[in-house]
């Protein structure tokens, strides 16, 4: 079951508070501002820091 639109209107970076998009792959949610990628594990957006990737520019 993929993220729901609701869901994805409210997440935001828990570092900078921008609001997070998801990625085209499906597989993360990036933030445009700090450029942090939080992945997606069973359908579970984890947005913790420390699990983030930093996206290339």
């Amino acid at each position: 079951m993929p993220i729901s639109r609701e869901l994805l209107d409210i997440l935001v970076c828990p570092q900078c508070k921008t609001p997070v998009k998801l990625t085209p792959d499906g597989a993360g949610l990036k933030c445009s501002t700090c450029r942090r990628v939080y992945p997606i594990k069973d359908d579970i957006p984890v947005m913790l820091p420390e699990e983030a990737a930093i996206a290339p520019e």
